[in-house]
């Protein structure tokens, strides 16, 4: 099972670079986490872009979804081109429906609609939901196939049923878009005392903080999680690559 950074900035990416994306493969089938602006370019670093097989949305704000119609023509021309009807399996929840409607380019792009009260099997992992404290209906996702479990938190504020839901995973990826001294809440985020004390509660094998900000150093962010958790953990970077 392997794990790759696409993107990783909150709001919008930083120049060359992209917001929220996650590749995460297995046995040549490729699963894409989320598709913010940015993320199809930086994409065919890793792969190209035709054998992406399924994409999930965990909501639908700019920087977690608006890569989706970019994504739709490169399926349609490379389809064109190829004399192919390869679709692309995009999966997203029925909270926001004027949004899911966005989500379906048939014939290029098939929209399934996933239920996050029950686990979800997409190629060879099997995903399960939980909704999250955020002003747009979001939801965390752990992703297993069976021997290694990443748990992607998404957008949230912190809160304690998080604990349980990353519970002894090999790789919590956690948002972490403001510093300790800063008050995530109202935004619906968390800082990095809240991902410090996720990650220690949750006995996380590893920790990877993305979602980050644009301002200050966030070296910093390192420095204050340290204080909270003693595992490894590390920056998202572009590339970043975590395979178990």
């Amino acid at each position: 099972m392997k794990f790759t950074v696409i993107g990783y900035w909150h709001g919008y990416p930083e120049a060359g670079e992209a917001s929220s994306g996650y590749l995460i493969e297995k046995d040549d089938f490729r699963l894409l986490i989320d598709c913010g602006s940015g993320v199809v370019s930086q994409l065919q670093n890793y792969c190209p872009i035709e054998e992406i097989d399924a994409l999930i949305f965990s909501h639908y704000h700019h920087d977690h979804f608006s890569d989706l119609g970019v994504l739709q023509y490169a399926r349609l021309l490379h389809n064109t081109w190829k004399a192919e009807e390869k679709k692309l399996v995009a999966y997203g929840h029925l909270l926001d429906k004027e949004k899911y409607n966005l989500i379906s380019y048939e014939p290029h792009v098939t929209a399934i609609p996933y239920n996050p009260e029950k686990v979800l099997n997409v190629g060879p992992f099997s995903i399960s939901f939980l909704k999250t404290k955020h002003p747009s209906p979001c939801f965390a996702m752990k992703i297993t196939d069976g021997n290694t479990t990443i748990v992607y938190t998404a957008d949230t504020s912190y809160f304690q049923e998080l604990h349980q839901f990353a519970l002894d995973c090999d790789l919590l990826v956690a948002e972490c878009t403001f510093y300790e001294h800063q008050d995530p809440t109202a935004a619906g985020h968390m800082n990095s005392r809240d991902v410090g004390i996720l990650a220690q509660k949750a006995n996380t094998k590893q920790l990877l903080l993305t979602h980050l900000p644009h301002f200050g150093d966030r070296n910093q962010l390192v420095q204050q999680v340290e204080s909270y958790y003693q595992g490894p953990l590390e920056l998202a970077s572009t590339g970043w690559i975590f395979e178990k």
